[in-house]
């Protein structure tokens, strides 16, 4: 199967094309084949960079959307703009291709990154939450224990000195006063093929099941609906 992988949860908009089988083949199953790739660091600007990139990705590839047989997302946690242009993009791809969408962690995909690049399986992963704030999860032996959660740096950089285990991700390098640097040569944000290889591995019986392509917020936007108007007396 190829699939599509697509994450917007940072600052980051990364894509991917991989080759792959997604049925039962075993533990011992060969990696997926990444065809294609692209990771965009321009800040904030998911809705201008994403589709030109996803563009980019295919061409490469040698595909068309049609060639495909799945899209995934990462599904955050993210701030509200960013994971929303991904999600929608990728829901509205998959519509038009006619193929499943499948949600993945962000937090996950970006763990297993950087266990791919020889990182610690024990490590609590943060990303930047903008507002002095971090996303975080923790995991143990290369698995997440609990959900992903959204705070103040130092309630990640408790977490990580409890457990004795070093903190993974651009959230500590956005706050590395509080968080320490994160290890040298490892990625920094959810890389697509990641997002790819995990949601393959979910459908082929390797791993928990796919997520639903739903935004992962953790808080809500910045923007809200006015309440009703307070009534005036006089």
């Amino acid at each position: 199967m190829r699939i599509l992988g697509l994450d917007t949860s940072t600052s980051t908009v990364s894509v991917a094309v991989l080759e792959g089988p997604a049925e039962p083949v075993g533990p011992a199953a060969a990696a997926p084949r990444v065809l294609a790739a692209a990771d965009v660091h321009e800040g904030n600007r998911p809705a201008e960079l994403l589709a030109p990139t996803i563009k980019q990705v295919l061409a490469e590839a040698g595909l068309g959307p049609r060639d495909l047989g799945a899209v995934a997302a990462g599904v955050g946690p993210g701030p509200f703009t960013g994971l929303r242009a991904g999600l929608v993009t990728a829901r509205a791809l998959a519509h038009v291709v006619g193929v499943p969408v499948h949600g993945v962690c962000s937090l996950d995909a970006l763990h297993a990154a950087a266990l791919a690049a020889g990182g610690p399986a024990d490590a609590v992963v943060v990303t930047d939450a903008r507002r002095r704030e971090v996303y975080w999860a923790t995991y143990r032996d290369g698995r997440r224990t609990g959900d992903p959660q959204v705070g103040a740096p130092a309630e990640a950089a408790a977490r990580a000195a409890a457990l004795g285990v070093p903190v993974v991700g651009r959230g500590a390098l956005v706050h590395a006063d509080v968080l320490g640097a994160p290890p040298e040569a490892l990625p920094l944000d959810p890389p697509a093929v990641q997002v790819a290889a995990l949601a393959l591995a979910s459908l082929a019986g390797r791993g928990p099941q796919p997520l639903p392509a739903d935004p992962l917020y953790l808080r809500r936007p910045d923007a809200q609906v006015p309440g009703a108007p307070k009534r005036v007396t006089g």
